[in-house]
């Protein structure tokens, strides 16, 4: 295990190209898993969610190698094996949407409960649902969800609550099902319509209408050349990172359309931002932090992932500022830890009429005590502290606090921010940061 070793007070300054997005990564490999010719798929991040992924389909029979840096050649030519191993489920979400694949080239599947990040309940429920009505006969037995289906068949299904893995585990299975699948109340994160675009490249039949997807099975998908989009969740973080220390950055890779509900709320906090070019956008702290209420939500919402960076961001704000996250019911756990640095924040629960119908999680599997916003109060001048990580985007969250903190930080359990982002303190280090990556004793 890794810790981090930051010394706080310097300002984050020059250019930064981002990755690729870490939420498409994941999910184009296992489009291996549906055709048996090669898919070469670049700007893939070097991250521990990628190679995670690449061990679900290995044992599968799928060949995963990397080559010329950040491009991987993914083929599904020797599929054998329809079961995923128990410790792969527990550690990578991606391990159920393997089912769809699974059922179509094999007729079985037998998967492990999903893992990843904990940040709150991840109903698997809208998975399972979208797959029987496809045909699929699903039970849950010792730790495995065991699938069989003879042949999957074209649905008509709505999500009651907005899904990203959800969709795209359900149009994984469509491609090949016999007949058309509408999936109604689909996601629209734009990952997920970068995943659309490698499988139509495949030959695959899939349209968008806002939040209808419909799919025409095909018989069979071929291979395909696809460069991932740049991951918004680096851009977010990194031009935090620049605001929040006083500092001027510049960062490829902002696809400014799908930045629309971040770059509002910088407007709205009077931070500065100006783009450079269709590809490149100036971060840079000019004025006041103002305060600013957010709720966290679906796309084209201020997304979930950015609530927790955005708090920090607050810390630095002249008043009161509030998050209500709206997506899952758990994912403040990073609040302790910022409080340990001098963060000043209180939970609340804000007035709701109608909370099963505004909140994306199942209301019913809440905890009866949990708190789903909170208020920042700053400008709170953050000191140094020994700090644990919880989650991804609570471990960056930490390490933007610690940039920002006076003295030096302690930061243990990094491999949760490995997951997303690649070499983050290398490429933080070249833009003015003090960070040191040691083995935990």
């Amino acid at each position: 295990m890794d810790r981090f070793l930051v010394k706080g007070g310097n300002i984050i300054h020059g250019e930064i190209k981002v990755s690729g997005a870490k939420n498409v990564a994941m999910k184009v490999i296992l489009a291996g898993l549906l055709t048996d010719k090669p898919i070469l798929i670049k700007n893939i991040p070097l991250i521990s969610s990628v190679f995670g992924t690449i061990k679900v389909v290995k044992p599968l029979g799928v060949k995963v190698t990397l080559s010329d840096g950040h491009t991987l050649k993914v083929h599904g030519d020797g599929l054998k094996n329809y079961k995923v191993p128990l410790e792969l489920g527990g550690l990578y979400r991606t391990a159920t949407m393997v089912m769809g694949p699974l059922l179509a080239r094999t007729n079985h599947a037998i998967v492990p409960n999903p893992g990843g990040c904990r940040i709150g309940r991840r109903p698997i429920d809208r998975h399972i649902d979208g797959l029987k009505s496809m045909g699929a006969e699903i039970v849950y037995k010792e730790g495995y969800f065991v699938a069989y289906a003879k042949k999957l068949h074209g649905a008509r299904f709505r999500f009651k609550h907005n899904t990203h893995t959800g969709t795209e585990t359900l149009i994984l299975a469509a491609v090949l099902a016999e007949g058309e699948t509408v999936l109604e109340n689909a996601a629209e994160e734009p990952e997920i319509d970068d995943l659309i675009r490698l499988l139509n490249l495949m030959g695959a039949k899939i349209k968008r209408h806002n939040r209808t997807l419909i799919i025409d099975g095909v018989k069979k998908l071929g291979g395909a050349e696809f460069s991932i989009m740049p991951d918004r969740n680096e851009v977010v973080t990194f031009a935090i990172a620049a605001i929040a220390t006083g500092g001027d950055l510049i960062i490829e890779g902002t696809q400014r359309e799908y930045l629309k509900s971040f770059l509002e709320k910088l407007d709205e906090a009077h931070a500065s931002w100006e783009p450079i070019s269709n590809t490149k956008t100036r971060f840079f702290a000019s004025n006041k932090l103002h305060p600013t209420h957010v709720t966290a939500s679906p796309h084209p919402g201020f997304m979930t992932d950015w609530q927790a960076p955005w708090a920090l961001l607050m810390t630095q704000a002249n008043g009161q500022s509030t998050i209500h996250e709206t997506v899952y019911e758990d994912r403040f756990g990073y609040v302790k830890e910022m409080e340990k640095m001098g963060a000043r924040i209180n939970f609340f629960n804000p007035e709701v009429k109608e909370p099963a119908v505004v909140y994306n999680f199942n209301w019913g599997d809440r905890k009866r005590d949990s708190f789903h916003a909170i208020k920042i109060f700053g400008p709170q001048r953050l000191h140094n502290a020994i700090l644990e990580v919880t989650d991804l985007r609570a471990g960056a969250t930490l390490l933007l606090g610690s940039l920002v903190a006076q003295g030096e930080s302690v930061i243990d359990g990094v491999e949760h921010i490995d997951r997303g982002y690649e070499n983050i303190e290398e490429r933080l280090k070249l833009l003015g940061a003090q960070i040191q990556r040691v083995k935990e004793e």
